[in-house]
């Protein structure tokens, strides 16, 4: 049997560590909700707090770089919404939740779901600007989804008259605020676009509170503009907050009546402009007539009777035959002499004058070869008398010539010194005419 393993044993401070090391990787961005107790600003400007409900209670600390940007004074006893991540305080053993973000409970919640919509339809694709429709220039018909009763509609009516009288309004009533306005206001949307008869369509109501316009940030009113078939102008009246719903829309207005301007044209500008462009357009017309009359004038210039055209032609056609008959005459002559010019260089280069003149240039040279021949041969005879008198006035044989003899001894090898030689040896001795031999008797230096 092996004995069991000894368990492991941990230090506080290091089992604090790991407690605290497995806190914060778990829960490094939680939101939490409770009510404030227990509430301490210190004088290092630090909050400390405990975050508690009916079943439980949190311990909390606020640090100064991060409660400077609290937009409200919290107290004890208040509802709010923190966000942070979950640590542990060692010295004491307890964990604690590091607070970097504090808002009131009701605002708190509402704005961490709208963060929470906005980024799912931007994942969506639904605020990209390529899904973007372009409005229509002159719209017939304007569909408009708000509270018949508010002050929107009102100015969307009066400029409209104002601006082009002719388009036709079709409103769609809904609440625009309170419980089930979103609902309304999506299902208005709905409506417009089953219709099917309008060009474009407004949605929207006048300014109020941030709480009065978030119907216009829920889902359902989103959904409905994104899926609408028609461009959609999001018109709610409060220019210092953009709802979600003006992110999907088409087109953002500040205001009711700035929608209504951007979608109606005005109509005394577009007569305006129909009066200019018919302007230009006879400005052009006439510019046009006057050039083509100026240039019917030139060519009416220019166009003379046929029959003087055929005569003049006929005179240019004898001119240039003149001219064809003088070149040739002119080309005929220049030809002829250039034919006389090569048949006296031919002649001059008959094959007869040239052989002859060569047979004249191969005897001078025969002439000169042989002078050269016969030169070179005394020259050369000379030298050979000169080097056989010299090799005759070295040759051995001129000495003997002299009465000189050459002693050989038996080897055959020329006698120098008489003291190589023994007494009684054989010699052979050669003189100028013949050889004869003798024996040596006795020898002696000189």
């Amino acid at each position: 049997m092996h004995a069991a393993s000894s368990p492991k044993v941990f230090e506080v401070g290091e089992l604090t560590r790991e407690i605290r090391g497995v806190l914060e990787v778990t829960f490094d961005d939680v939101w939490v909700s409770g009510e404030i107790s227990n509430f301490k600003h210190h004088s290092s400007g630090h909050i400390y707090f405990t975050l508690k409900d009916e079943r439980a209670a949190l311990s909390a600390a606020f640090f100064r770089q991060w409660n400077r940007m609290l937009r409200f004074v919290p107290r004890e006893g208040d509802q709010v919404l923190v966000h942070g991540r979950i640590s542990v305080y060692e010295p004491r053993g307890s964990y604690q939740i590091l607070v970097d973000r504090m808002e009131p409970a009701g605002e708190g919640v509402r704005k961490l779901q709208l963060e929470r919509l906005k980024a799912k339809l931007a994942a969506e694709g639904l605020f990209d600007p390529d899904r973007k429709r372009p409005l229509p220039p002159f719209p017939a018909c304007i569909g408009v989804a708000t509270s018949p009763n508010g002050a929107a509609i009102r100015d969307i009516l009066s400029v409209t008259r104002r601006r082009f009288p002719n388009v036709r309004i079709v409103i769609a009533p809904c609440r625009v605020q309170g419980d089930g306005a979103a609902a309304e206001i999506a299902a208005a949307v709905r409506g417009l676009n089953r219709y099917g008869g309008c060009d474009v369509i407004i949605v929207g109501r006048g300014g109020g509170a941030i709480e009065d316009l978030w119907a216009f940030n829920e889902e359902p009113v989103c959904r409905a503009i994104a899926a609408s078939k028609v461009p959609v102008v999001s018109a709610v009246g409060h220019e210092t907050d953009t709802t979600l719903a003006d992110m999907v829309a088409d087109l953002r207005a500040p205001t009711p009546s700035a929608a209504a301007e951007i979608v109606v044209g005005n109509q005394a500008d577009l007569r305006e402009g129909i009066l200019d462009a018919e302007e230009r357009i006879v400005r052009a017309f006439e510019r046009m007539l006057s050039e083509r009359r100026e240039r019917l004038a030139g060519l009416r210039v220019r166009l003379r009777d046929p029959k003087s055209r055929l005569q003049e032609k006929a005179q240019r056609v004898d001119e240039l035959l003149a001219r064809l008959e003088s070149a040739w005459g002119w080309a005929a002559t220049r030809r002829r002499r250039e034919v006389e010019t090569l048949a006296q260089r031919l002649r001059e280069q008959s094959p007869r004058k040239s052989l002859a003149r060569r047979r004249v240039e191969v005897q001078r040279l025969a002439d000169a070869l042989g002078s050269a021949a016969r030169l070179r041969q005394v020259e050369l005879r000379g030298r050979l008398e000169r080097e056989a008198a010299r090799l005759e006035a070295m040759s051995p044989l001129a000495v003997l010539g002299r009465g000189y003899a050459i002693a050989f001894d038996e080897s055959g090898a020329a006698v120098r010194d008489a003291a190589v030689l023994r007494e009684g040896a054989r010699v052979e001795v050669r003189v100028n005419q013949g050889r004869f031999q003798g024996r040596v008797e006795k020898t002696w230096s000189e």
